[in-house]
C-alpha cells in the first residue's frame, strides 16, 4: 500500500493546484490512500518576521503532530510527501523527527526547509522553484541549498510562490510541466 501526504503552505490549501494536481498524480502511479494536513495558522502575517515564522512552524508543526497520530505509517510501503511553502519545512521537519523513509516533492521550498534534514533528502526529494519567489531570498539560494542536498530543483522562470506567472496559459503549461515532472520522480 502507498500513502500520500499533502502538507498546506499558509494561505495555499490542498485544494490549490499544485498540491491537488500532485495527490491526483500519485494516485494514478499507485498511492491510493492520502492525508491532507489542515492546520490553521493563528500566528497572522508572518512574511518577513523570523520570530513569528518560527512560533507559526511550532504552532503549525504541533497541529500536524495531532492531525497524524493515529496513522500507523509502518503499514505502508510507500510513503510520498507533498508540501507547499511553509508545509515543506514541516514536511521535512516531520519525516526527520520520526525518522520515516519517505520522499518528497518540495514546492516552493523556503530556505528553512533544508536546516533539519538536507543531508538526508539526497535521492529522496525532488523541489520546485520560481524566480519571482517573494518569500525566498533568492532562486539561487534556493538552488544552491538544493544541489548541497542532492535535490534535483526545477526553477519556473518569472514564476512567483505559487508557481504562477502573469500569463494564464503559460501557467497551464507549467503546470503540466510541473506534473510530469513529478510524475517522473515518483514513478521510480
Amino acid at each position: 500500500m502507498k500513502l500520500v501526504v499533502c502538507f498546506p503552505g499558509i494561505g495555499y490549501h490542498c485544494d490549490k493546484p499544485l498540491l491537488y494536481y500532485g495527490r491526483r498524480v500519485a494516485e494514478s502511479v499507485g498511492y491510493k490512500e492520502y492525508k491532507n494536513v489542515e492546520y490553521v495558522n493563528r500566528i497572522g502575517n508572518v512574511k518577513g518576521d523570523p520570530a513569528k515564522m518560527q512560533a507559526a512552524f511550532e504552532d503549525l508543526y504541533g497541529q500536524t503532530e495531532e492531525i497524524l497520530k493515529d496513522i500507523d505509517f509502518s503499514g505502508y510501503d510507500s510513503i510520498l510527501f507533498l508540501s507547499k511553502s511553509v508545509g515543506t519545512i514541516i514536511a521535512t521537519a516531520y519525516a526527520e523527527r520520526h525518522k520515516m523513509p519517505c520522499r518528497h516533492v518540495l514546492y516552493t521550498p523556503l530556505e528553512a526547509t533544508f536546516d533539519n534534514c538536507a543531508s538526508n533528502l539526497s535521492g529522496r526529494a525532488i523541489a520546485f522553484t520560481g524566480t519571482e519567489d517573494p518569500w525566498v531570498e533568492s532562486t539561487d539560494a534556493i538552488t544552491d541549498r538544493c544541489q548541497k542536498a542532492g535535490i534535483p530543483v526545477h526553477v519556473i522562470e518569472e514564476a512567483n510562490h505559487s508557481l504562477e506567472t502573469a500569463d494564464v496559459w503559460k501557467n497551464l503549461k507549467n503546470l503540466e510541466k510541473i506534473m510530469a515532472q513529478t510524475a517522473d520522480f515518483i514513478s521510480w
